[in-house]
C-alpha cells in the first residue's frame, strides 16, 4: 500500500500544483523555462503513475474487503465509464457542447470514472485509488471553474459535429477498452 500512496502523492501532487501552489509553479516555469518545466513535470508524473500501477498491483495481492457492492453496481460502472470516455474525448474534440457547457470535461471524466469504480469495488486498495482520484477531481473542477469565472473564460460555440465526434470516439474507444484492454491490462473483464 505504501507504493500506491507514494505514487498517488507524486502523481496527484504534480497535478495539483495549480490548485495549491500556483505561484510556486509559475516561478519554476520562469526559472526553468516552459520546455524544461514540462520535462520535469512529465518525468515526475510518469514516476508517480508507475508507482501507482506497481503499488496497486501489490495491494491487490493482499485484499482487504471494506464492502461488497451488489452486482448491479458493477454493470452500472460500465455505463459510468462510457460517460467518462465520452467526456475525456470531449476535452480534445473542438467545438462541442460538453466543453462549452462544462468547461473541463476531462476533469469530469475522472470524477465519473472514479465514482463508478467506487460503486463497483469494495477493496481497500480500490477505495484508496479511486477515492483519491475522486477527491482530487472534485477539488480541481471547483478551482478550475472559479478560475474560468474570474478570467472571463469563454469556450467556442458548440456544433452538432463536435458533439457527435465526442460521442462516437468515446463509444468506440470505450468498447475496445471494455471488451479487450481492461482484461489484458487490469485483469478484470468489466463486461462479464
Amino acid at each position: 500500500m505504501a507504493l500506491l500512496l507514494l505514487g498517488l502523492l507524486i502523481f496527484l501532487g504534480m497535478h495539483s500544483l495549480r490548485i495549491f501552489a500556483s505561484d510556486w509553479r509559475e516561478r519554476q516555469i520562469a526559472r526553468l523555462g516552459m520546455t524544461r518545466w514540462k520535462l520535469v513535470f512529465a518525468l515526475l508524473s510518469i514516476i508517480g503513475f508507475v508507482l501507482i500501477c506497481w503499488g496497486f498491483g501489490l495491494a491487490r495481492q493482499h485484499p482487504v474487503v471494506l464492502y461488497v457492492p451488489p452486482l448491479v453496481l458493477r454493470h452500472l460502472n460500465s455505463l459510468f465509464t462510457l460517460v467518462a470516455f465520452v467526456l475525456f474525448f470531449a476535452a480534445r474534440v473542438p467545438r462541442n457542447h460538453f466543453k462549452a457547457k462544462l468547461g473541463h470535461p476531462q476533469v469530469l471524466a475522472v470524477k465519473v470514472w472514479a465514482f463508478g469504480h467506487l460503486l463497483a469495488t469494495g477493496m481497500l486498495h480500490d477505495v484508496v485509488l479511486f477515492g483519491a482520484f475522486l477527491l482530487w477531481a472534485v477539488v480541481l473542477f471547483i478551482v478550475s471553474r472559479r478560475r474560468d469565472r474570474i478570467a472571463g473564460t469563454a469556450y467556442p460555440a458548440a456544433t452538432l459535429k463536435g458533439d457527435m465526434l465526442s460521442v462516437v470516439i468515446g463509444l468506440v474507444v470505450w468498447f475496445v477498452f471494455a471488451a479487450w484492454l481492461h482484461l489484458w491490462l487490469i485483469g478484470v473483464n468489466p463486461l462479464a
